[in-house]
């Protein structure tokens, strides 16, 4: 077998692309299960609005954790972002244009914070975050008396429900930072050097990366595309809601976990974490169809959360462990007759 088709073997492996074939496998059950409900365009389009926030929420995971920082704050910071949004329209009156870079330049502001205290006050991420995440939603409480926030105006609305081609804009939003995201991870040397202390800060320290800068810039554009998702949200229900927010949380790690184990064997990546994370969504869809209860999606993503860590790590496992035995089969010297 020559090099070529081996290339495309190992590309279309169940281990390389499994949750493409695992969406074939949902398909082909919900299509034959309940075709007249699971078929309807409608729903696909529906759905692939409806988890284009959570795309962005994802992707707001994502870029800290390629640095080696998990981010449990990201739900949070969805939540905060949208009561904000809401409050500076219905409240402080702000108009659209200065709204919207505001809200985001909060979330870049909560992120900045954030990274701080790990980088600064050298916290555990999962702990700074975690501290963050409960701050935040004291903050979301804060801002609105615990209730929903009204009265904002059918301009606002617009911005997610507006379509071009039968699709909304917060796909294209999706699109595009994914685009931006997946450029400056692959293609650019600051992605390496994100990727490189994200595998061992230490020895990246040593080869003179700014690990710290690094994880502070990674953090901060984490925040920043979590505000935007919150400011979207706000703009799809046209009110700030204070319950909705922290529900991302879950589905976006689950992406971007499932999603490493996608296209690039165990590394974090953007278009693996997008095709999970629509995967995992076609399969609440489908339940959802089919009458489940509503507790089902937490089981589904709790379930998949926690075999897509395990995978992940499987992944890395073998990816070292394959390396290392490349490396002393070179080294292994060859004896008398050998050869």
């Amino acid at each position: 077998m020559n090099n070529s088709s081996g290339g495309i073997l190992r590309a279309l492996s169940f281990r390389n692309i499994s949750a493409v074939y695992i969406f074939i496998i949902i398909f082909v059950v919900f299509s034959l299960w309940i075709p007249e409900k699971f078929l309807q365009i409608g729903v696909w389009r529906s759905l692939l609005d409806a988890e284009a926030l959570t795309g962005l929420a994802a992707i707001a995971a994502l870029i800290p954790l390629v640095a080696g920082s998990l981010n449990l704050a990201v739900g949070a910071q969805v939540g905060f972002s949208a009561i904000l949004s809401a409050w500076f329209l219905s409240k402080a009156g702000l108009p659209i244009a200065i709204q919207l870079p505001v809200v985001v330049l909060m979330g870049a502001l909560i992120g900045f914070v954030t990274a701080l205290v790990i980088t600064r006050l050298k916290v555990e991420p999962i702990i700074a975050t975690l501290g963050m995440s409960s701050i935040l939603l004291a903050g979301m409480a804060a801002v609105s008396n615990s209730q929903q926030i009204l009265g904002l105006g059918p301009d606002y609305r617009m911005i997610a429900t507006t379509q071009f081609g039968g699709i909304t804009v917060p796909v294209y939003v999706l699109l595009i930072v994914a685009v931006i995201t997946w450029y400056v991870l692959e293609r650019t040397p600051i992605g390496r050097r994100l990727y490189a202390v994200g595998y061992n800060p230490e020895a990246a320290h040593l080869a003179g990366v700014g690990v710290e800068r690094l994880r502070i810039a990674t953090l901060t554009a984490g925040g920043a595309i979590a505000a935007l998702a919150g400011a979207l949200l706000t703009s799809r229900i046209n009110a700030g809601d204070p319950t909705v927010g922290p529900s991302f949380l879950l589905p976006a790690l689950t992406a971007v976990f499932l999603g490493s184990t996608q296209f690039k064997g165990g590394r974090f990546n953007v278009w693996g974490t997008v095709v999970a994370m629509y995967v995992l969504a076609v399969g609440i869809k489908g339940l959802q169809l089919a009458g489940s209860p509503s507790w089902v999606n937490n089981l589904f993503y709790g379930i998949a959360l926690l075999l897509a860590v395990a995978l992940s790590q499987w992944e890395r496992t073998a990816r070292r462990g394959s390396a290392i035995g490349r490396l002393l089969r070179r080294r292994q010297p060859v004896g008398p007759g050998q050869g």
